[in-house]
């Protein structure tokens, strides 16, 4: 129980957790009844292991959780290296230091996301993408000698034959890298677009014909067609701002994408057909599209990209084609601008956003005609 004691006009609590918090935290209100309920909170929250984000500057810098806090107050993140940093945040042991943060600490913690977690080696690279560039951070601020998570060799997020071991005897399985590379054919695309036009299931079963309940189909039917035609991934297409799109250019302006940098995406003609008409209704609006209320607000963007999931899922499904992903949209539209364009990979780079070349290699081979056409 946190100890509570009158101080001037309001009233001290000290909560101490031995082995959770490094030291004792203060906390002072001046209502009672309000101190009363936020410590409670806070002490279920602790009673389950648990040591909430917000008193992570109580415990001071030289610790990683607190390290991480100061980080993301103070620096622009990306949305996927914000969502990772707090899962990290609420995992790992509060009372761990930086100094605590070593080569070894690094190999046991990659370990522990595939033998303990059985996480997907995409995953595990992320998860570590986003603390190493927090850890550069700290190690410019001098908090860090060296950054431990830059020395971990290449191919650190495969499955070893030791890792697949442990983890089947844990009752798991070794995990893969599984690159999707569904595309989407000119049947399926009329199909999805005849659902959203009528609302109706179009697919050849019992069930063909019956209504489905898609709130927005205007909206819904833009967001396709600016996949297809941007390469947009679905979260920079629902918190776009109408100041973001700017018609004389042909140009839509993204701030802050999934890889925290910035980029111009060109707008096609069948792209800036759809989007004028629909800019001049929603003159009035700050973002283009009607979802999400707050893009600035990370837990309000991850509720709407679930809520549109589910929804393009009863779109998809209602079409015919259950298997196919909204993201796999945005692997379609990159086909495209291989097959009906002459850019080159560093100017579809541009547009995508693909920061490593090398994602852009299995392309390649969409274009193995116009190499054979410049042959003798």
């Amino acid at each position: 129980m946190a100890v509570k004691r009158r101080r001037g006009a309001g009233w001290q609590y000290v909560l101490k957790r031995k082995g959770l918090l490094p030291k004792p935290v203060y906390l002072t209100f001046r209502d009672e009844v309000e101190g009363d309920e936020y410590v409670a909170r806070l002490e279920a929250l602790l009673a389950r292991g648990i040591v909430p984000v917000e008193i992570a500057s109580d415990t001071g810098p030289g610790y990683l959780r607190a390290s991480l806090q100061n980080y993301l107050n103070t620096t622009e993140v990306s949305a996927l290296d914000r969502e990772q940093l707090e899962i990290i945040a609420n995992s790992v042991r509060w009372d761990l230091r930086l100094a605590d943060c070593t080569f070894t600490w690094a190999v046991k913690w990659v370990s522990d996301f595939k033998r303990e977690a059985n996480l997907a080696p995409t995953t595990i690279r992320h998860r570590v993408g986003a603390l190493a560039r927090a850890l550069d951070w700290a190690l410019a601020h001098g908090m860090l000698a060296t950054n431990p998570l830059r020395a971990l060799p290449r191919g650190y997020a495969t499955y070893t034959e030791a890792d697949e071991r442990e983890t089947v005897a844990r009752g798991g399985r070794a995990k893969t890298d599984t690159e999707r590379d569904r595309r989407m054919t000119a049947e399926e695309e009329k199909a999805i677009r005849a659902v959203l036009i009528t609302g109706r299931r179009q697919s050849p079963n019992e069930t063909a014909g019956r209504a489905l309940v898609l709130n927005h189909r205007t909206a819904l039917t833009l967001l396709f067609e600016l996949a297809l035609e941007t390469a947009m991934r679905m979260r920079e297409l629902f918190t776009l701002g109408v100041d973001q799109v700017d018609i004389e250019r042909r140009t839509i302006f993204l701030d802050r994408t999934k890889n925290g940098s910035k980029r111009q995406v060109p707008l096609s003609s069948v792209a800036l057909g759809a989007l004028t008409p629909w800019l001049e209704e929603r003159a009035d609006s700050a973002l283009v599209f009607p979802w999400c209320a707050d893009a600035g607000d990370a837990r309000t963007v991850r509720k709407t990209t679930a809520l549109l999931s589910r929804q393009w899922a009863r779109v998809f499904d209602a079409a015919g084609c259950p298997d196919l992903h909204f993201h796999d949209l945005r692997h379609e539209a990159t086909s495209r601008l291989y097959e009906r364009t002459t850019l080159s990979d560093a100017q579809i780079a541009k547009i995508t956003g693909h920061k490593d070349p090398r994602m852009l290699m299995r392309y390649a081979n969409l274009r193995a005609s116009d190499l054979a056409a410049r042959l003798w």
